[in-house]
């Protein structure tokens, strides 16, 4: 019996018997067909490859065949496209244990005969191996059950079978090379060769022979219109079937597909295309589809009258999807507008989603745990995200909250708010760094143990109900797709936090949040004020208007933060650079004895961008560090500086650094101060030693690592050793310092501040330009690449100029188009545009419009097609603008001509490499500067396309890296004003710089006498004046309200210092002397002995408010006798009362 491929047998009989094999299975053993179907494909696939001797792609494998550049530019894109469906088919039966529907086989076989069809009519010598344009596969003609065939095959045997044809093709694969091998051996030795010679170049020639008679057969193909019918149509249903078994939907039951309803508004009944039904027989969901032709959009009403009738005949309101095969969308019409979706949810996702609509709670009936988040703007900001998603029926909110200000608690807390309402099942937090994931899920540990919080970065086959990653980390996990399935499909999670949700994180990773269908959060620190509008406008938010926002101003005035304070470190080398003019006759010397280049050349002088840079000088570091060292905030005692970052401009800056601190306080071994990069091994394992404030090191020194990610309350001073120009990394940076640290200085003594100091002049710039944008992420090489070729394209068609070389590069920007693969996710969401520019005409003509589409939609997207070759690609750019410049008269041509003159000359000094001389008379050409006179667009092209290649052979001119000792100038160290920020009134920062001076006078006898409860004689109040205005902590006013609101200078004092805790049990060891006090009884006077320790009096009616009422109610009533309370009462007004003087 005579099958579908019988056109086959004449000319290719290896792929007529594959063929053949495939279809006698189709009937009782479809697994066999599909992996038969794909073998057919291969086989066809490696004979073009041969016959138009095309280039073997990177990998071997049947999928880069497929989307080879050379390869996809000889075979019809319809064609291209069946080809790899029944790939995926293929490997689907291949790999998946699950039965494979009949089906499965019958649109396997039909793809395979359009695709050998095309083959035959492309390629076939004889006419008589042309099937007509008319034929389509017959499905009457597939061998019936019963016939004798053999049983069908399981899946372990498909894939024995598989490996063994595989293994046979290997081994006559090498057959071929050995024999080819020995005729090399026989040749090299024997030269009786000549016959075999003969022989292979018979072969060769009828190789050659057949080869044109493929052109010529090609050729007459092509001047007959291929007016076979493709059924694209049906490829695009199986293109939808292949997203919806990616979401686990086998649609093998007959219900599954064109369902008839009743009930439709016409009085007719109507067939859906596709019903999802729930494992208790109830529809899940509809799905309309319309032609690619037409919006999806087009079918959201058709779909809803489904759901309606679905509805009326089950009891249940399906979800309802409507799609035309490239745009998919989901509606939700209980609760939600219909959204854009990029796949298939599964079935416990849909039946999840259905099951919400009566169980799921009011997020205001649920109690926020005070365990987790204790702050009021942290339960607000709860409240206000919930009442967004709940009463607005919204899926997106950002937060605005200062760094330290617990955003991560307060994501666990409502995280645990969404749980507990049923309204999440699944959480996904991504950060920027690993630091700050792995911090997250610590903290999901410690504070929601049952969310089972999963790192993926090291945990990637964990399940769990919290999962954290970096963003490029989820990048490549939403594209891995197992056994036909991906694991994490868009209905996977049910919120989505975005960690530091700002313009670069929108810019590179945006994919990712239109990817996942759920509610969505954001988190920034960075003022509402500076949030970019392309951040509001991604979580569908006014411009300037966040869910809620909690400011540093705000939360320090609140004391939930505190402050910092500004200083300023004016050295002059890193503001002003260095000149040889300015040096000492020694210097001078030491500066003309440097290796400055490998041409000697000794420059005048040095930029301030190049220091710290390329040129570090002791002097600098040592005068920045004994700043540090002298008036850094200090712990033990004062013993040690305080935990400490200092935020260094590169790698070899932070070395520099780490080396000069050794060198000038080697008492510490070397364990205070550490390098904390990511050059750094055992990076994390620092960042604990540095965040443990028991270890070394205290003082850690960053390049970038640390700007964020990292939660240490002891941070104390931050040192910027570097240039900062983006408010977001500013705002970051000061984030490290601003956390609360009770008892960091000791008993009652909590941290009150932390000190910045500034050694690039960065609080002059921020006030000088405090509306500084952060600019934009920087695109690739590759799509700067793609937009440029784009725009010379347009401007060439606008100007009616060199069709040539206009044609030549649409031919690059189209192979880079026609590479973009289906399977990958961020090509998935533009598959309309990407469809539409992999047909040839669609380039025809590039208005200027047509590029700006075409640059904003397909320029950020991924290709099979590249150049790995980076210096070439850099080539390319520099002539591809230098053409836009000629095309439009444009004065950057003088810029560009200079590098390329530049590059030429550098490789007319590499001519010892054969690639160059060959090159030689147009590397002078193109350094000369006759050759840019009236320089053309083929002149240039030429140019691009000879040198490109060699470009990577120019000898990069590295930097010297100096190292020198000239004597830097400190000018004065003071405190000024922190730009973008109100830190307090005066008073308070006055208080605040008053409080550190005090803190590093322990000598002081006056001051030790308040400190200690000690009477205080007259002249004792002189002194602390004196040490007050010693302090320039303010101006005489900021005093005068200082001591008035304290009612009194040592008042205002001790309120500073505190009381030694040591004078204040002494102070109550009276009142317990001889006492035999109860548990809770001493427990009330330590409270009494904490609050004197801190705030250094205590009026006696505060016992009687919490905190000291919270354990006892009744206040000491509760817990002492009248006689008890009226001792105590005048312990505390007696160690008041040790801050007057002795006499008035």
């Amino acid at each position: 019996m005579n099958g579908n491929f019988e056109f086959l047998r004449a000319e290719w009989p290896q792929l007529h018997a594959e063929a053949k094999r495939a279809e006698q299975d189709a009937l009782f053993d479809p697994r066999t067909t599909c992996f038969y179907a794909r073998r057919t494909t291969e086989l066809a696939v490696k004979w073009i490859y041969r016959i138009k001797s095309l280039e073997t792609p990177y990998s071997n494998d049947l999928a880069a065949r497929l989307h080879q550049a050379a390869f996809m530019k000889v075979v019809d894109r319809r064609v291209q496209v069946k080809m790899d469906l029944i790939r995926k088919m293929g490997n689907k039966a291949v790999h998946e244990g699950k039965p494979v529907p009949q089906d499965d086989a019958r649109k396997a076989l039909t793809e395979l005969f359009h695709v050998l069809s095309w083959f035959a009519r492309e390629f076939a010598s004889q006419p008589s191996s042309k099937p007509s344009p008319d034929q389509q596969f017959d499905a009457s003609l597939l061998p019936k059950p019963g016939g004798g065939q053999a049983v069908a095959k399981s899946l372990e045997q498909v894939k024995r079978l598989g490996d063994e044809l595989a293994d046979k093709d290997a081994r006559l694969g090498q057959a071929e090379s050995q024999i080819a091998d020995l005729l090399a051996q026989l040749a090299a030795r024997d030269a009786t060769l000549t016959a075999r010679e003969a022989e292979q170049s018979s072969t060769d020639e009828l190789v050659a022979r057949l080869q044109k008679e493929v052109a010529v057969a090609q050729a007459t193909a092509n001047a007959i219109p291929d007016t076979h019918d493709y059924q694209e149509a049906q490829t695009r249903t199986d293109i939808i079937d292949l997203l919806l078994h990616e979401a686990g939907w086998p649609l093998t039951d007959k219900r599954d597909r064109e369902f008839p309803v009743a009930g439709m508004p016409n009085g007719k009944s109507g067939f859906v295309d596709y019903v999802l039904w729930g494992a208790d027989g109830l529809p899940l969901a509809v799905v309309e589809a319309k032609r690619t032709s037409r919006d999806a959009k087009v079918g959201q009403h058709q779909a809803k009258l489904y759901a309606d009738c679905l509805e009326t005949m089950t009891g249940q309101r399906p979800i309802i999807y409507y799609t035309n095969g490239l745009e998919h969308y989901i509606w939700d019409d209980t609760r939600y507008v219909p959204r854009r979706i990029e796949g298939f949810h599964t079935r416990d996702e849909l039946d999840l989603m259905i099951q919400r609509r009566t169980t799921r709670r009011a997020l205001a009936d649920i109690e926020i745990r005070k365990s987790i988040v204790d702050r009021p703007y942290q339960e607000r900001a709860i409240r206000r995200v919930a009442e967004r998603f709940d009463n607005d029926h919204a899926r997106e909110a950002l937060l605005v909250m200062a760094t330290g200000a617990g955003k991560t608690r307060t994501v666990i807390a409502l995280t645990d708010v969404l749980m507990r309402a049923n309204w999440a099942k699944r959480v996904l937090f991504l950060a920027d760094r690993r630091a700050l994931v792995r911090q997250a899920i610590n903290a999901f540990k410690t504070e929601l143990p049952d969310s089972s919080p999963v790192n993926l970065l090291t945990e990637r086959n964990t399940d769990g109900r919290v999962y954290a990653a970096t963003y490029p980390t989820m990048l490549g996990l939403i594209n891995e797709v197992e056994n036909g399935r991906r694991r994490f499909g868009p209905g996977y999670f049910d919120l989505v936090v975005i960690d530091e949700a700002h313009r670069s994180v929108y810019q590179k990773y945006r994919h990712i949040f239109e990817y996942f269908d759920s509610l969505l959060l954001g988190l920034t620190a960075t003022p509402k004020d500076e949030v970019d509008r392309n951040t509001f406008q991604l979580f569908h938010i006014e411009d300037g208007v966040p869910t809620d926002n909690y400011g540093l101003d705000e939360a320090i005035a609140d004391k939930w933060l505190v402050p910092p304070r500004a200083v300023k470190v004016p050295l002059t080398f890193p503001s002003r650079g260095i000149r040889y003019d300015d040096l000492t006759e020694d210097e001078k010397q030491r500066w003309d004895a440097a290796e400055w280049d490998e041409d000697g050349e000794i420059p005048d002088g040095v930029d301030p961008e190049a220091v710290n840079k390329w040129l570090f000088n002791k002097d600098t570091v040592d005068k920045a560090l004994s700043t540090l060292m002298d008036r850094g905030h200090k712990v033990a005692g004062g013993d040690l500086i305080g935990k400490t970052i200092v935020f260094a401009k590169n790698q070899r800056h932070a070395d520099f650094i780490a080396d000069r601190f050794n060198a000038n306080y080697p008492e510490f071994k070397g364990r205070l101060a550490s390098v904390i990069t990511a050059a750094v091994e055992h990076n994390e394992h620092l960042i604990d030693e540095f965040s443990n404030p028991d270890r070394a090191p205290h003082i850690a020194i960053s390049v970038d690592m640390l700007d964020t990610g990292i939660d240490v309350p002891e941070v104390v001073n931050l040192v910027f050793f570097k240039p900062i120009r983006s408010k977001t990394k500013f705002w970051q940076m000061v984030g490290r310092g601003t956390r609360l640290r009770p008892d960091l200085y000791g008993p009652g003594q909590d941290k009150t501040d932390f000190f910045i100091f500034d050694l690039c002049d960065n609080f002059e710039f921020f006030a000088a330009n405090p509306n500084v944008s952060d600019g934009s992420v920087t695109p690739s090489l590759t799509q700067r690449l793609f937009t440029t070729r784009t725009e010379l394209v347009a401007e060439l068609d606008h100007k009616g100029m060199d069709i040539a070389l206009r044609d030549d590069t649409i031919e690059i920007l189209y192979d880079y188009v026609d590479g973009m693969r289906w399977e990958n996710t961020f090509v998935r969401s533009r598959r309309r545009e990407v469809e539409k520019y992999k047909v040839r005409s669609a380039w025809q003509p590039m208005t200027r419009e047509k590029a700006t589409e075409i640059v904003e939609t397909l320029a950020p997207l991924p290709s099979t097609v590249g150049d790995s070759d980076e210096m070439a690609k850099r080539f390319d750019l520099v002539l591809l603008r230098s053409q836009l410049a000629v095309l439009n008269d444009s004065e950057s041509l003088a810029r560009y001509r200079s590098k390329i003159r530049e590059i030429a000359d550098g490789l007319l000094e590499q001519l010892t490499i054969p690639k160059v001389r060959e090159k030689e008379n147009l590397l002078r050409e193109v350094a000369s500067e006759e050759w840019w006179q009236d320089v053309t667009l083929p002149m240039l092209e030429q140019a691009r396309r000879e040198l490109r290649s060699i470009a990577g052979l120019l000898e990069r001119r590295r930097r010297a890296v100096i190292y020198t000792d000239f004597e830097d100038t400190l000018g004065e160290v003071e405190e000024v004003d922190m730009p973008l920020i109100q830190t307090g009134t005066d008073v308070e920062r006055f208080t605040s710089k008053v409080r550190d001076y005090l803190r590093r006078q322990p000598d002081n006898l006056a001051l030790q006498k308040v400190k200690t409860g000690k009477p205080l004689a007259p002249g004792d109040l002189e002194s602390l004046e004196a040490l007050l205005a010693e302090s320039g902590a303010g101006k005489p006013e900021d005093l005068q309200k200082a001591v008035e609101n304290a009612r009194g200078l040592a008042r205002f004092i001790r309120s500073l210092v505190g009381l030694d805790r040591h004078a204040a049990n002494e102070a109550f060891a009276e009142f317990l002397d001889g006492k035999t006090a109860s548990a809770n009884q001493i427990d009330f006077v330590e409270m009494i002995i904490g609050h004197l320790t801190r705030h250094g009096e205590m009026d006696p009616s505060l016992l009687f408010e919490p905190p000291f009422t919270d354990n006892a109610p009744a206040g000491p009533t509760g817990l002492f006798d009248d006689t008890q309370v009226r001792q105590l009462v005048d312990v505390i007004e007696r160690i008041n009362n040790t801050v007057e003087p002795a006499s008035a």
